[in-house]
């Protein structure tokens, strides 16, 4: 198949598309920068420009779309353009063009509101309930593609919870810039149930997706690892890979969530650009339940995690013997380059 890929330069987006490359497909890639993925053909440009959307996608028989703005900050409006308009133009343009299959990445947190998720599917994206702008615009995208779903276009929306591996800029190395200066709390001492999905299962469920259209085609789903840990044996874990000293200390999730409301607005009237502390976002789900039943993504999919939790953790063990995390290490970048994250959340 002849498949474009939007958003590969980033963790989850540079494995889709190597992925589809070791399985044979011929892959093209949609991004400002190289993707740097072998055997990939890079085109340059963004989905703010209709003209340079109608050549990547020119040709594609399928399209996987992970490009997103991603960030805890920053003016709506440039949310609105990346994420939904964005989104649309792809959409006309895929359409034009006689693409059959558009797989949307998108993110459990569509459908969040805010309280505990135990045991859930896919809940029906909700733009006016969803937290922050991030998780409003892409609740918005996701009803534009499924409202074009079709026999003719199939349409599907994968959603990947808090993708992480090696390399992640989005989850672990905030974790470890924050835990290496003692400024990552527990929130109620880490006992909230949430799940994860390590990036490999991540990008071939999606590729999976791709292949059974004709089984989820107009439907969500939301894929994770299916292991839910207390969110401070997961932190944990990471600093462990890392060789860094966990969190130890704990606040109240309730104060850490009015705290986080405060520092957004603090944030917006200065007009900062890089990532505040706390949000109240990052505080829900610090200490709020988030785990899904993946019983229903597994048997459409037929697909089920190749890597464990602990597998997970122990790749990012080694890939820190590999990379080792100094005293000097500058893990400022991490922030700013999560703007351009496809990971999921």
């Amino acid at each position: 198949m002849r498949v474009l890929v939007t958003g590969a330069s980033g963790l989850l987006g540079r494995d889709v598309a190597g992925l589809l490359v070791r399985q044979g497909h011929a892959v093209t890639t949609f991004q400002r920068r190289p993707s740097g993925v072998a055997g990939a053909a890079d085109f340059a440009g963004s989905l703010a420009d209709d003209d340079a959307v109608r050549r990547a996608v020119a040709g594609a028989e399928g399209v996987i779309h992970l490009a997103a703005k991603v960030s805890f900050t920053g003016r709506a409006a440039d949310f609105d353009e990346v994420n939904v308009e964005g989104t649309r133009r792809l959409l006309r343009a895929a359409r034009a063009a006689g693409v059959r299959d558009l797989v949307f990445v998108s993110s459990p947190s569509v459908a969040y509101s805010g309280g505990a998720i135990a045991g859930l599917g896919a809940e029906p994206a909700d733009p006016a309930r969803a937290h922050g702008d991030y998780s409003r615009t892409k609740a918005e995208a996701e009803l534009l593609a499924l409202a074009a779903d079709s026999p003719e276009f199939r349409v599907a929306a994968v959603r990947p919870h808090i993708v992480w591996g090696p390399g992640d800029t989005q989850l672990v190395e905030r974790v470890l810039d924050r835990a290496s200066r003692g400024r990552l709390p527990l929130l109620d001492a880490g006992a909230a149930l949430i799940d994860t999905t390590y990036v490999d299962n991540a990008a071939s469920a999606i590729v999976a997706a791709l292949h059974r259209m004709e089984h989820i085609h107009g439907r969500p789903l939301v894929v994770t690892n299916g292991e839910p840990r207390p969110v401070g044996e997961l932190l944990a874990g990471i600093c462990a890979a890392a060789g860094v000293p966990a969190p130890s200390w704990s606040v109240p999730g309730r104060f850490a969530r009015a705290a986080g409301s405060v520092v957004e607005r603090l944030w917006s009237r200065a007009g900062r650009a890089e990532e505040p502390p706390m949000t109240r976002f990052l505080a829900e789900q610090l200490s709020t339940a988030h785990w899904f039943d993946q019983r229903e993504t597994r048997n459409l999919l037929n697909w089920t995690p190749a890597v464990s939790l602990d597998e997970g953790l122990a790749k990012l063990a080694e890939y820190y013997v590999r990379t080792p995390v100094t005293s000097g290490r500058s893990w400022a970048g991490a922030g700013r380059r999560g703007r351009c994250r496809t990971n999921g959340s």
